[in-house]
C-alpha cells in the first residue's frame, strides 16, 4: 500500500499528489526558505515546469535569476505574468539568455557571459529538454538531439559554470545543482553502454530515445556527487523526477511522435497530470533545502533508488568519457584551450 501511495504521489495530481505525508511532504509556500541575496539559473525557465521553478524562486526573493530558453516569444508572456503577480522588482530580477542547448559552442559562450555578470551562483536548475519525440540529429553536431540537448548541453553549461559555483561554495554558501531526470529512465534500452557516437545516434523510438537521455541526466548527477562534492562539500548535485505534468510536451509535442495514440496523454490523462507548480516541487526541494548529494528525488520529496543502470558507476564513467570526447571532437574545445571541466 505504501508503494502504491508513493507512486501516485510521485506522478499524479489532486488527492494523489497529497498522499505523501511526513518526511515525504514538501510545500512550496511554507517550506522553501527566503532566498534573498542568492543568484539562480533555470534552463527552460520561461514556460512549463521551468516557469514553475522561476515563479517559486522569485516568490521567495531570489536576488537575480538567469533564465535560459530558446524562444523569445515565451519570455514576454513569462515576464508579464511575473510582473502582474509579483511586481516590477521580481520582473527586473530576471536576466534572459537565449540558449539552444544542442549548440554546445553557443551554450559555452552563454555560460561565460553569465560568469562575467555575477560574482556568485547558488542554484542551477537544468530543466530544458526535448520530450518524447522522434529521433532527430542536432544541426551543429550531428548527434542525437535528445542526448545533445537533454544531457550534453547541460553538461557543457554546468561545466563552464564550475569555477563560479566553486567560488560561491568557498565563500561559505551551499550551492545546489538540480538535473531533471524522469522515472521513464527505467525504459532505457537494455543494451545501452554509451560506447560510441554510433550508439548515441541509433534510433530506438521516441520513448526510449527520451528515456536514455534521462538516464544520462541521472548518471551525470551521481557522477558529480562522486567527483565534485568530495573536494567541494558545499556543492550538492541531485537529480529529480517531476511527475506527469501538464506542459507543452504532454499537450502538443507528444503528437509529433504519436499522432493518434498521443491523445491518450494529451486528452485522456489531462485530468490526472500535475500542474507546473506541483511538477516543480521536487526540484525546489533539491534546489533550496536538500542537504545531501547524489540523490534521486521524486515528488514531493520522496527519495528513490532508480533503476540498476542509474546506479551503475562504470556506466556513468563511460557516459562522461564519451560526453567529453564528443564535445571535444565536434567543437574543438581542447584545441581552443577550453575543454570541459568535468568536475
Amino acid at each position: 500500500m505504501d508503494f502504491i501511495k508513493k507512486t501516485l504521489a510521485e506522478n499524479l495530481t489532486g488527492p494523489a499528489h497529497n498522499l505523501a505525508t511526513g518526511s515525504d511532504a514538501f510545500d512550496l509556500k511554507t517550506d522553501v526558505p527566503d532566498l534573498s541575496g542568492k543568484v539562480a539559473l533555470v534552463t527552460g525557465g520561461s514556460e512549463g515546469i521551468g516557469f514553475g521553478c522561476t515563479h517559486t524562486l522569485l516568490t521567495h526573493n531570489i536576488s537575480k535569476l538567469f533564465v535560459l530558453s530558446v524562444r523569445a516569444e515565451k519570455l514576454g508572456e513569462a515576464l508579464d505574468a511575473v510582473e502582474a503577480e509579483l511586481g516590477k522588482k521580481a520582473r527586473d530580477a530576471i536576466v534572459w539568455k537565449q540558449c539552444d542547448l544542442s549548440d554546445w559552442e553557443k551554450t559555452a559562450n552563454v555560460a561565460n557571459e553569465i560568469a562575467k555578470e555575477t560574482d556568485r551562483l547558488d542554484i542551477v536548475i537544468n530543466v530544458a529538454a526535448r520530450g518524447i519525440m522522434t529521433r532527430q540529429l542536432a544541426e551543429t553536431s550531428g548527434t542525437d538531439l535528445h542526448m545533445a540537448a537533454n544531457h550534453i548541453g547541460h553538461v557543457v553549461l554546468t561545466s563552464h559554470l564550475l569555477p563560479l559555483l566553486k567560488k560561491t561554495a568557498k565563500a561559505g554558501n551551499i550551492v545546489r545543482i538540480v538535473n531533471f531526470a524522469s522515472n521513464l529512465h527505467e525504459q532505457t534500452p537494455k543494451e545501452t553502454q554509451f560506447a560510441s557516437v554510433e550508439e548515441l545516434n541509433r534510433d530506438y523510438g521516441p520513448q526510449q530515445q527520451y528515456a536514455r537521455s534521462k538516464l544520462a541526466t541521472l548518471l551525470y548527477s551521481k557522477y558529480l556527487s562522486r567527483h565534485l562534492t568530495p573536494e567541494n562539500p558545499g556543492i550538492l548535485a541531485n537529480a529529480i523526477h517531476p511527475g506527469i505534468v501538464d506542459t507543452a510536451q504532454t499537450n502538443e509535442h507528444i503528437h509529433e511522435a504519436y499522432p493518434l495514440l498521443g491523445y491518450g496523454m494529451s486528452v485522456g490523462m489531462k485530468a490526472f497530470r500535475k500542474d507546473q507548480f506541483e511538477g516543480c516541487v521536487s526540484a525546489m526541494y533539491a534546489a533550496t533545502v536538500a542537504e545531501k548529494s547524489g540523490l534521486y528525488i521524486c515528488p514531493p520529496k520522496i527519495i528513490e533508488q532508480g533503476s540498476d543502470k542509474a546506479n551503475d558507476v562504470e556506466l556513468a564513467e563511460q557516459l562522461m568519457k564519451l560526453t567529453k570526447e564528443v564535445v571535444d571532437e565536434k567543437t574543438g574545445a581542447s584545441k581552443k584551450g577550453c575543454p570541459l571541466r568535468m568536475y
